[in-house]
């Protein structure tokens, strides 16, 4: 038996759904591991998951009897009464985050069934992961921190970004990543000071910080890691602010541990962000895991608490615009007391010579 869709079955009862139409792919492979395009229906009775004829072999290949899912090619199911597969039904879920309108428009005339918002359902069964899921991750994390080794020795006068960026993917997915988890950014000099910068045709230059924020995929799984690294010695001005930045995630790293208030600890890294004037151009961190973005938030906004077995990264960042910037970020996974880091590369001073 399929032990995710039980308690998606057991959640809809307490909230008077009959049924849930999940769309996020990335909610539908939780369920059932499926990662082929289509929809899923959930009932007390029967699962249903719609592809088209592209998928259909695929995921019949995937399903076993214990998994409880009928697939159906869409033109096939055309053939039936799509009023029926809901029929008896008054109220069905739907995932109002992930659902455009139109598609809300298209479920109401195919199903003929009121619809209810279910805020976020299996996003937050998601936060905490099982023993299985935290191996995946952890491997995710291992071949991340071998390609940044890899790549420290792949850097040179004269090459791009782009270069760099790509030689990181190829050396990903040749040791046993699915691929990468987000695209990644590799910055040079003056480029490091944007947060999310992409890969250009920027040349390195002796004497350039170059900033890597990478991750991989394994079995589905993300990690996420940061490092700074300098091609001459790092000035006092920089060496502040890395110091900092490293001083800022230990105490994030400790301040995290089951049941601790979020809100709460952010807050209190946001006063000092504000006593040495440095902007805040992004979160603290987030949650990882089938999404490399995804609950836990690291932010201040709303009251949240810390869950033994989430996942997350802690991303702490400071930016010069049009000068340089700095973000130093590993994955942890939240323990009793603490956490436990998953990205192991050390986070000394990198000065390599070109």
């Amino acid at each position: 038996m399929n032990l995710r869709m039980k308690w998606l079955r057991n959640q809809l009862l307490p909230l008077k759904l009959d049924g849930m139409i999940v769309s996020n792919p990335i909610n539908i492979k939780y369920l059932t591991g499926l990662d082929e395009e289509g929809y899923l229906i959930v009932g007390p009775k029967e699962n249903i998951f719609v592809t088209d004829s592209r998928y259909i072999e695929s995921v019949n290949r995937k399903l076993t009897i214990d998994d409880e899912i009928i697939a159906y090619n869409s033109k096939e199911l055309d053939k039936y009464d799509y009023e029926g597969i809901f029929m008896s039904y008054d109220n069905v879920g739907f995932e109002e985050k992930y659902v455009t309108y139109e598609q809300y428009k298209k479920y109401l005339q195919m199903f003929q069934v009121s619809m209810s918002e279910t805020d976020g359902l299996i996003e937050n069964q998601r936060i905490v992961k099982d023993e299985e899921e935290i191996e995946y991750i952890k491997k995710a994390c291992e071949i991340t921190d071998n390609a940044f080794e890899y790549i420290l020795d792949y850097l040179q006068e004269g090459v791009t970004e782009k270069e760099v960026a790509f030689e990181l993917e190829k050396y990903m997915v040749l040791n046993d990543a699915d691929g990468i988890a987000f695209d990644l950014i590799v910055a040079f000099g003056e480029n490091t000071s944007m947060p999310h910068a992409v890969p250009t045709d920027r040349r390195l230059r002796t004497g350039d910080i170059i900033q890597f924020d990478i991750g991989c995929k394994f079995n589905g799984y993300c990690s996420d890691f940061s490092r700074v690294v300098f091609t001459a010695e790092p000035t006092e001005e920089q060496k502040q602010v890395y110091n900092f930045l490293i001083e800022e995630q230990k105490r994030l790293s400790i301040a995290f541990k089951d049941g601790a208030n979020i809100k709460a600890i952010i807050k209190d890294r946001e006063s000092e962000y504000k006593l040495k004037n440095f902007a805040l151009l992004h979160a603290f961190g987030h949650g990882v895991g089938l999404d490399i973005h995804e609950q836990p938030f690291l932010n201040s906004k709303v009251d949240n608490y810390a869950k033994e077995n989430s996942v997350i990264a802690i991303e702490p960042g400071v930016y010069f615009p049009g000068k340089y910037g700095m973000r130093i970020e590993d994955t942890y996974k939240v323990e009793k007391i603490g956490t436990t880091q998953l990205t192991k590369y050390k986070k000394d001073y990198i000065v390599i010579k070109l």
